[in-house]
C-alpha cells in the first residue's frame, strides 16, 4: 500500500475522535473501517514485532504516510486512561519511535471515550455519561490543556471537584452533622478550592442571568469560590454551607442554586428537604444540579440505600438525566426545565420561565473571570503543546537521542520553536516539566556511554585531532566532557580495564540481570544473543568491541560469548538458527585479546556437529517461534538425562530420541508407529 492509497482509505473512515490531523479509534471499531485498512493495520503491527497486548487504540495521520500504536492498559476500566506506550511508524522514511509513559506520573490521557468505539458497544452509554458528567462540571472549556494526566487533575480540582473511583464527586452537603443519623457514612468533606465558576453558575451566565440585575444565594456554597467571583463582578451574592458557612442566614434571593448537594445525602427525605427549603428561598429562579452516571458504572460499588458506597467512604447518589428531572418535579410539582447535563432551571416566576423559553435560543454571553489566579508560565507552555504536539515532541526526540540538547542547525524546525517559546534551553526546561526527568537522564548516561566506547576502540587507529572531528561529535565532547583530552583520557582508561578479571565478572553478572535474555555459565563465561550487545555495560562493549574488530563482520554470527578469566571472546555461527529447534553449530572463531589473534573452527571438520539446546534461553518474546521454541526447549528438558546440564552430542540425541519411539518435525515431537 502507498501513501496515496493510505490517504485514501484513512478518508473512508468515520468513526473515531478526530483531534487536529490524526484519526484515533478503539481496536474494538475496527470492524467499521475497510477491511482493507484493518488488514494493513494489523500487517504493519506484525511486520514490526509489536505484540496486540502492546496496543488497543490505532492513530491514523490524515496528512501524514503515519501509523501509531498506542496501548492504554486501563481504557474500560478507568473514566480518564493513561496512556502506557506508543509506537510511531513512519511508512514514508521506514522509521518508527517508541515512547515508553509506564513510570511518568504526567502520561497523557483520554477524554471523550465514546468516540473511540461504535455505538453499538455495550460500554457506549457509560462512555457517555462520564463525558457528560465532565461537561457539567465544566472541564472541558479550555480543551487545549486538558490532554495530560497532573493538568486534567489540577482542572478538577480548580472546578471543585475531585475524582472518586474514577467519578467526579463534589463532597458538599446540606444538613448540619449533628442532625444526620448515618454514623457510617463520612457525610461531611472539606470542600475543594475552585479557580473557576461551577458549571451551574456557568449556565447563569449563560442565559444572561449574573448580569448585576438579579441577587444570588448559593445553598451549599463549599469554601464560597463562587461567591468571591460574583462578588468581583458586583453581584449581590451570597450563601450557605453547614460547614463552611453555618453562621450566615438563609434568607430568599432572586436566583437560588443547589449545586451538587442532594447526590452526597443518603436519606431521601432530606434530599427532598433540601431541595424544598432552596425553592422556598428563589424569588425567580432555582437552579439543581446533580452527578450523573448510567447502571454499569452503579453496578461497580457496594449498593447502600438508593446510592452507592465510595471508597472514600462517602454516599454518592448518581442520577440519569430523566431521573433527576422526575425527582425535581415530584418534590416541587413544578416543571423542570433541563440547560445541562444534570442541571435543571425551575421557575417560581411563571413569566420569567416563558421569557426565557422564548428566548432561549438567543440568550448567550460568555462570562469573562475576574478571580482567576494568575496563569503559570508552565500551564502557558501546555495550551502552545497541545497545539503543536508534533514539533515538540520530535524536539524532545531529538534531545532523547543526542543526550543533551541540540544546536541550532542540529534540528530543522529552530525557527518555528523559537517563534513560539524562545530558545532551545528554555524549550527544553519546560518539556521537561512534561516529560519524566529521569528520561532524559537515562538518555545522556547511555549517549556517553556510546562516546567512551567509541573513543576507546578509536585507540586501535591513528589518533585525529580534535579539529578533524565532525561537528557533532565536536559538540558532544564539551557537552559531556568539557574537552577532548579529559574524553580521550577515561576512555583509555576504560580500554585498559578490559584486562582486570575482576571487572569483567562483576559486569558479566551484573549484564545477566539487565539483559533481556542471557546464560551465565557459573565462574566461565556469558553467553548471549548478537542483538544484545548495546545493552551491555560499557566496558563489556569494548570487550567486545575489541574482539570485532580481529574478527571482523558479525553478520553471521548469532551467539556471543564473553570468557571471564581467559581474556577471550567467541563468536559463534548456528545453521538455520532462526527456524530449528535445534540449530547446528557450523562455525566459531575464539579471540584472544592479550595476543591479538583469532582462532576459527569449522564445525563441518569436527565428526558431529553440536546442537544449540534450550535456545528460546537466548531469546525474548518478539522473536520468531518463542512460543514454540519454549514449548519444545520443556518438553525436551523433559526428555534429557538429568545430569546433561547443557544437553548431548547429536548421535547421543538420535539414540534417545529412538529409544523413546520419536521423532521431531518442526518444534513438536511425533510419536513414531
Amino acid at each position: 500500500m502507498n501513501a496515496e492509497q493510505f490517504s485514501a482509505l484513512i478518508k473512508t473512515v468515520k468513526i473515531g475522535k478526530l483531534v487536529g490531523n490524526a484519526r484515533y479509534l478503539h481496536i474494538s471499531a475496527f470492524n467499521e473501517i475497510t477491511p482493507e485498512l484493518n488488514d494493513f493495520i494489523l500487517l504493519i503491527a506484525k511486520a514490526l514485532k509489536i505484540p496486540q497486548d502492546d496496543w488497543n487504540i490505532i492513530k491514523l495521520h490524515t496528512q501524514q504516510y503515519r501509523l501509531s500504536y498506542l496501548n492504554y492498559p486501563q481504557f474500560y476500566e478507568d473514566s480518564y486512561p493513561a496512556l502506557q506506550q506508543s509506537v510511531t511508524v513512519d511508512l514514508e522514511n521506514k522509521t518508527q519511535k517508541r515512547g515508553n509513559y509506564a513510570d511518568t506520573e504526567n502520561a497523557p490521557i483520554l477524554h471523550r471515550k465514546e468516540l473511540f468505539i461504535s455505538k453499538d458497544h455495550e460500554l457506549y452509554d457509560e462512555f457517555v455519561s462520564i463525558t457528560q458528567e465532565g461537561e457539567a462540571a465544566g472541564l472541558y472549556e479550555n480543551s487545549r490543556i486538558i490532554g495530560f494526566k497532573k493538568s486534567w487533575e489540577r482542572i478538577i480540582k480548580q472546578n471543585g471537584y475531585e475524582l472518586v473511583d474514577g467519578r467526579l464527586f463534589r463532597a458538599t452537603a446540606i444538613l448540619d452533622p449533628t442532625e444526620s443519623n448515618e454514623a457510617t457514612i463520612d457525610r461531611y468533606k472539606t470542600a475543594i478550592q475552585r479557580q473557576g465558576l461551577s458549571s451551574p453558575m456557568k449556565t447563569l451566565a449563560k442565559h444572561n442571568y449574573l448580569n448585576g440585575e438579579y441577587t444570588v444565594f448559593d445553598y451549599g456554597c463549599g469554601l464560597g469560590d463562587d461567591l468571591k467571583e460574583l462578588e468581583a463582578h458586583g453581584i449581590n451574592a451570597a450563601g450557605w454551607d453547614p460547614t463552611h458557612r453555618s453562621e450566615i442566614d438563609r434568607f430568599p434571593c432572586d436566583l437560588v442554586n443547589i449545586g451538587f448537594v442532594i447526590n452526597v445525602i443518603e436519606d431521601r427525605e432530606e434530599r427532598i428537604k433540601a431541595v424544598q427549603l432552596a425553592f422556598e428561598l428563589a424569588n425567580k429562579l432555582l437552579v439543581v444540579s446533580a452527578m450523573i452516571a448510567g447502571e454499569a458504572h452503579i453496578q461497580k460499588f457496594t449498593a447502600y440505600k438508593d446510592g452507592i458506597i465510595t471508597s472514600l467512604n462517602t454516599f454518592q447518589k448518581y442520577y440519569s438525566q430523566s431521573e433527576l428531572q422526575s425527582f425535581i418535579e415530584n418534590t416541587l410539582d413544578e416543571n423542570a426545565i433541563a440547560v445541562g447535563p444534570g442541571i435543571f432551571f425551575i421557575f417560581k416566576d411563571k413569566l420569567e420561565e416563558q421569557l426565557f423559553l422564548a428566548n432561549r435560543q438567543k440568550r448567550h454571553h460568555n462570562w469573562k473571570q475576574i478571580t482567576t489566579r494568575p496563569t503559570s508560565s508552565k500551564e502557558k507552555f501546555e495550551l502552545v503543546y497541545a497545539e503543536n504536539e508534533q514539533l515538540f515532541n520530535d524536539f524532545w526526540h531529538s534531545c532523547l537521542a543526542l543526550g543533551r540538547i541540540p544546536a541550532n542547525d542540529e534540528f530543522s524546525e529552530t525557527n518555528k520553536l523559537k517563534d513560539l517559546t524562545g530558545s532551545h534551553s528554555k524549550v527544553f526546561s519546560l518539556l521537561n516539566t512534561l516529560f519524566e526527568d529521569n528520561e532524559f537522564e537515562e538518555a545522556e548516561h547511555y549517549r556517553k556511554e556510546d562516546l567512551l566506547v567509541y573513543f576507546a576502540l578509536s585507540q586501535f587507529e591513528k589518533r585525529k585531532p580534535y579539529i578533524h572531528l565532525p561537528d557533532q561529535l565536536q559538540r558532544d565532547v564539551k557537552a559531556f566532557f568539557g574537552n577532548y583530552i579529559t574524553a580521550t583520557e577515561i576512555a583509555r582508561e576504560l580500554l585498559y580495564s578490559i584486562a582486570d578479571t575482576e571487572q569483567i565478572i562483576e559486569k558479566c553478572l551484573q549484564a545477566h540481570q539487565s539483559l533481556p535474555a542471557s546464560v551465565l555459565l557459573e565462574n566461565h563465561s556469558l553467553i548471549f544473543h548478537k542483538d544484545f550487545i548495546e545493552l551491555l555495560p560499557a566496558l563489556l562493549r569494548v570487550y567486545v568491541g575489541c574482539g570485532n574488530q580481529l574478527f571482523g563482520d558479525l553478520d553471521e554470527i548469532q551467539l556471543i560469548k564473553i570468557h571471564f578469566h581467559s581474556g577471550k571472546v567467541s563468536f559463534m555461527e548456528y545453521e538455520n538458527f532462526d527456524d530449528s529447534p535445534l540449530p547446528l553449530l557450523k562455525g566459531r572463531a575464539k579471540v584472544k585479546l592479550a595476543q591479538q589473534s583469532t582462532d576459527f573452527f569449522d564445525a563441518s571438520e569436527e565428526y558431529v556437529p553440536q546442537p544449540l539446546y534450550f535456545k528460546s534461553h537466548y531469546l525474548t518474546a518478539d522473536y520468531p517461534n518463542y512460543k514454540k521454541q519454549c514449548s519444545f526447549d520443556k518438553k525436551m528438558n523433559l526428555l534429557l538425562p538429568s545430569n546433561t546440564r547443557y544437553g548431548i552430542r547429536l548421535d547421543a540425541l538420535h539414540a534417545l530420541l529412538e529409544s523413546n519411539k520419536l521423532e521431531i518435525k518442526g518444534f513438536r515431537f511425533y510419536t513414531k508407529k
